[in-house]
């Protein structure tokens, strides 16, 4: 008797056995399936068949333990191969997701910039409520207008209060103005704060704020390839301002990054920021220098650039120096090969001729400096595209592309990019199916300082601007064009 009740108690325990093998099973084909589409979609571990041998394992799994399950047969070995399928898909899973929530914060706010329109009076003034001002002093001209009735109308609407505008050719005149005692309130657009500081770099100290608004401008869509595609540009923009990377800014670096996927080509051309080019957009076609380009919107300097190369940029990426710092210590320093010796306005570093060692900021006193280098804003270009150069070989590296979710983690408030993970991960994919590194080679366009020629964003200063030279820009063009077609080596 006893005999028959073991056997029916162990029936059971089999029975019941069979049953959550079933469960496990409903478990790792969800589980499994979520994994290969996320994979797949986003073309993660695409190299040397790493992606496809995974797929065939969790096809494996779930067919193997489907047919021991209806056989009824080696319940406890279908359970370890149901517990290995599920640990091996859910951790896949996990890992993917991970990937995507990281690198959707980075795309984010790619489709938006955003600044700051506020009225100021001077520190020691009296006035303390944007009630108490009835006029202000502002710009109007050079599609500044309709930023300053943004503002006006905030207030209207929020504070019911109408102030008038006192007309005025520039923001840097409105606070000279202000300074002066000819006017009691003056509007600062942020993105003109810049031109302001070159001026009196005290300014912010003289300044009460009263009231701001913030505006926020939609970023127009690149000429976006398939995320598969060999060839793209990519624009790198480097803003001068610290804090969120969604600022409205001047851009101190143009680069523009060729990428040849299938020659393993990079080729980095920068453009001066000084450079006087007919810029888009806001700019009306109007010859400025490049930088200003930015006080327009991060897609007024890639339609420029556009314009100047006859090339269709696919991406850009927007580093200010807040995220460029953390990109040069994530990385753990850059090593630079200097051609001139010189000591940095910034930090007051002292670079001699040959290798150098660079951390986050020597990295920063290395590309901002020009006054005390033989070319000035040409060898500042070359020394920017010296360490953009340095930081892609040290993320190409195998140690780095082991890292990628602690730098893309610490990166993903300071980055502003439009490029999706299924594209960063065939840069990846290709740089671990092939192994080696990338030919990094870099060009900057040159051309004459000049100090006469008018500037549409500060009519009526003379700002220093670059006339480049047209021997060096079309060969520039060329040379983009060679490496887009794998011809360059």
């Amino acid at each position: 008797m006893s005999e028959k009740r073991r056997s029916r108690r162990s029936e059971h325990k089999w029975g019941q056995l069979r049953i959550v093998n079933s469960v496990l099973l409903i478990f790792l084909c969800i589980t499994a399936i979520w994994a290969t589409y996320t994979i797949l979609a986003n073309n993660i571990l695409a190299f040397r068949y790493v992606n496809v041998l995974l797929i065939a394992l969790f096809v494996l799994l779930v067919l193997l333990s489907a047919w021991l399950i209806v056989k009824n047969q080696a319940k406890k070995t279908t359970l370890f191969l149901l517990l290995v399928g599920l640990l091996t898909s859910s951790g896949v899973l996990f890992a993917s997701q991970q990937l995507l929530n990281l690198t959707s914060n980075v795309n984010g706010h790619s489709n938006y910039t955003e600044f700051e329109m506020a009225v100021y009076v001077k520190k020691d003034s009296d006035i303390k409520d944007i009630k108490e001002i009835k006029e202000v002093t502002a710009p109007k001209g050079n599609n500044n207008e309709a930023n300053l009735t943004a503002l006006l109308d905030n207030i209207k609407k929020t504070k019911g209060q109408d102030i008038s505008v006192v007309d005025t050719p520039t923001y840097l005149d409105a606070y000279k103005s202000l300074q002066e005692g000819n006017a009691s309130a003056i509007v600062l657009n942020s993105t003109f704060e810049d031109t302001i500081a070159a001026e009196d770099a005290d300014y912010a100290k003289k300044l009460k704020k009263i009231y701001s608004y913030k505006i926020r401008k939609e970023v127009a869509a690149t000429s976006k390839v398939s995320a598969n595609a060999d060839v793209f540009n990519i624009y790198v923009s480097g803003i001068d301002t610290y804090g969120p990377v969604t600022s409205v800014s001047r851009s101190d670096v143009n680069i523009i990054m060729t990428v040849n996927r299938k020659t393993k080509q990079v080729l980095l051309t920068t453009t001066p920021r000084d450079a006087y080019v007919p810029i888009a957009d806001g700019g009306n076609n109007q010859n400025d220098k490049l930088t200003h380009a930015g006080i327009y919107g991060v897609d007024a300097s890639i339609h420029t650039l556009e314009n100047l190369y006859d090339i269709k940029l696919n991406y850009y990426v927007r580093l200010n120096f807040t995220s460029f710092l953390k990109l040069i210590d994530l990385l753990g320093g850059i090593d630079v090969e200097n051609d001139q010796e010189f000591t940095s306005l910034h930090g007051k570093f002292h670079f001699p001729v040959g290798k150098v060692h660079l951390n986050s900021e020597q990295a920063l006193g290395f590309v901002r400096e020009r006054y005390s280098l033989q070319g000035g804003d040409n060898d500042r270009g070359k020394n920017q595209e010296k360490v953009i150069a340095a930081i892609i070989n040290k993320l190409t590296s195998t140690k780095v592309l082991n890292n990628y979710n602690e730098i893309i983690g610490n990166l993903q408030d300071s980055v502003q990019t439009n490029m999706q993970l299924p594209v960063m991960m065939n840069l990846i994919n290709t740089q671990l199916e092939t192994g080696g590194s990338y030919d990094v080679t870099s060009q900057a366009i040159t051309g004459q300082g000049r100090t006469d020629l008018p500037s549409y964003a500060m009519p009526g200063y003379n700002l220093y601007v670059m006339e480049l030279d047209q021997a060096s820009l079309t060969k520039a063009k060329k040379t983009i064009q060679q490496v887009m077609e794998g011809k360059e080596k």
